[in-house]
């Protein structure tokens, strides 16, 4: 399929008259083609139109509509082919394992959402009969389910071009939720996200739904991103991204005369604990499980472990001393974009430069452009609580020793952690149980995901799973952005009263036309 450069708005295309967009190849620095026309107000302005225009008709559709919408997504971008796949490893300098790997769970999530959308999950149904006999005042009749918020603004993710972006898990959970979307595409894999783009506007043609339901623009943050989260019509905003870009954004949101919710996922160091009676039984296979987890996509995971936490002594040792040769014959690995790795160097730099941090090892250098070179380094207990910068997270393959002085320090450590996606504990039979509850007591409110004997790299799409976390690692901590709960993010309760059958929509009507599981009187009931 070729790639035009030209922005969706519905089922048209228009080519951007504010700048040019270029795709960077970081392995080797070239420049490809075509020039991406970055778009202006004035084209956020028509693709927020088109998305309010779709909203009434699309929020209408039928469960099994919009399901087969949602699949129908994922069977269009299978069928791009060998030109999806090659233009993702260009834009990204990822080998085509993990593109073709990503590409599956892009559609593994479109097709999770059909099914949750026929199943009926956030939706809710919730039904009190009416009490008119109850003394000493009647019960209405009260009925509640969830519908969407409205027209939905997506931004894509840099580190996943696939997986989080044009038609990532925001995407996806916003229409299965009923709501339109306008993604912005990120600039370092344009072509990408048109491909995407193409597939996503064939399937809103082929299920003969309203063009509105999906556009994609181009166009630096300043411009079109202010311009979709400032835009009336939009309802709710999906990202995924740095901390700095997030935070911008919700201030916009907020500040807005009508505040709307973002649903930014930012950064996280995802601590993980070696607990004592563990670290001395096998500090060999914990160094080479937590380098496989470090290294693994150049360290360019929102769950890389970049925090290490355990008691000080002779099994700590062996475990940095196997960490640091591991990592010192490591070959340097190509990052996705120069500012990524530029970000990457400085962090590194900064974090190396702090008080009290001694650097342990270093991977190997290389001549080729934005190369990330694995880095560990070292402090204690007291230096990491003294200054919150140790704190931070430093995005690449780059990880922080806290030596504790005994299991007291290690909770402090815990206790004085921000917001995090995930926190590991690696533990066995024979360590303190108090330490283990006191442990995750403490983790779970500092995380969305707790882990044990595991590493937090790799992020199952399915039910149970939460990818959030309180701020900074998102910016509502009562939401995941991954598996069957993302939908909830896109949606609001509304309670109807006294409404005549049949006016009722059918998941809460009285024949429960859906066959939903329902709470009628505080009692799940599929009646």
């Amino acid at each position: 399929m070729k790639i035009t450069g030209n922005m969706l708005l519905g089922q048209s295309e228009q080519l951007g008259q504010y700048g040019e967009i270029f795709a960077i190849n970081p392995a080797t620095g070239e420049q490809l083609p075509p020039a991406f026309g970055s778009g202006n107000q004035q084209q956020v302005t028509a693709a927020c139109a088109l998305a309010e225009d779709a909203f009434q008709s699309y929020r209408s559709t039928s469960a099994e509509q919009r399901a087969a919408f949602l699949e129908q997504i994922a069977v269009n971008i299978l069928d791009l082919g060998d030109d999806l796949v090659e233009r993702a490893m260009a834009e990204t300098g990822l080998p085509r394992a993990r593109i073709e790997g990503e590409r599956g769970r892009t559609m593994g999530q479109l097709r999770l959402f059909a099914g949750v959308v026929r199943a009926g999950q956030g939706l809710d149904p919730r039904i009190d009969p009416a009490m008119p006999e109850r003394q000493p005042l009647p019960r209405s009749d009260l009925r509640q389910r969830h519908v969407p918020l409205g027209p939905v603004a997506v931004f894509g993710a840099s580190n996943f071009p696939l997986a989080f972006s044009v038609a990532g898990g925001d995407t996806a959970s916003a229409l299965a939720a009923g709501a339109p979307v306008v993604v912005k595409a990120h600039s370092a894999h344009p072509g990408t996200s048109e491909l995407v783009g193409r597939a996503i506007q064939l399937a809103v043609k082929q299920c003969d739904l309203h063009q509105g339901v999906f556009s994609l623009l181009y166009g630096s943050g300043r411009m079109i991103g202010t311009g979709l989260v400032s835009d009336p019509r939009i309802k709710a905003v999906g990202f995924t991204g740095s901390q700095a870009g997030g935070t911008a954004l919700m201030k916009i949101a907020f500040e807005r005369p009508e505040p709307i919710p973002v649903y930014a996922e930012m950064s996280s160091a995802n601590p993980m604990f070696l607990l004592p009676a563990t670290l001395a039984a096998n500090p060999t296979a914990l160094a080479a499980g937590f380098c496989g987890s470090l290294q693994m996509g150049a360290g360019q995971f929102c769950t890389n472990p970049g925090l290490i936490v355990a008691v000080d002594g002779a099994p700590l040792q062996q475990f940095i001393d196997e960490c640091t040769g591991l990592l010192s014959q490591s070959p340097s690995q190509t990052m996705l974009t120069p500012g990524i790795q530029q970000a990457y160097v400085s962090g590194a730099e900064r974090l190396g430069q702090s008080t009290g941090v001694e650097q342990l090892a270093k991977g190997l250098c290389s001549d080729a452009p934005n190369q990330c070179q694995a880095t560990l380094f070292a402090t204690s207990a007291e230096a990491f609580i003294a200054d919150k910068r140790l704190t931070e997270e430093v995005f690449g393959s780059c990880s922080l020793v806290i030596r504790c002085q005994d299991e007291a320090q290690m909770l402090k450590v815990a206790k004085h952690l921000e917001g995090q996606l995930t926190a590991s504990i690696h533990c066995n039979d024979n360590e303190n149980e108090d330490l283990v509850r006191n442990l995750i007591s403490v983790l779970e409110l500092k995380a969305g995901r707790v882990l044990f004997n595991g590493y937090p790299t790799g992020v199952e799409v399915c039910h149970a799973m939460v990818h959030g976390g309180p701020y900074p690692a998102t910016s509502d901590s009562r939401s995941t952005s991954v598996g069957a709960a993302a939908i909830q993010r896109f949606m609001r309760p509304v309670c109807y009263q006294d409404v005549p059958e049949k006016y009722l929509p059918a998941e809460i009507d009285s024949a429960n036309s859906r066959g939903l599981t329902r709470l009628v009187d505080g009692v799940l009931s599929n009646a």
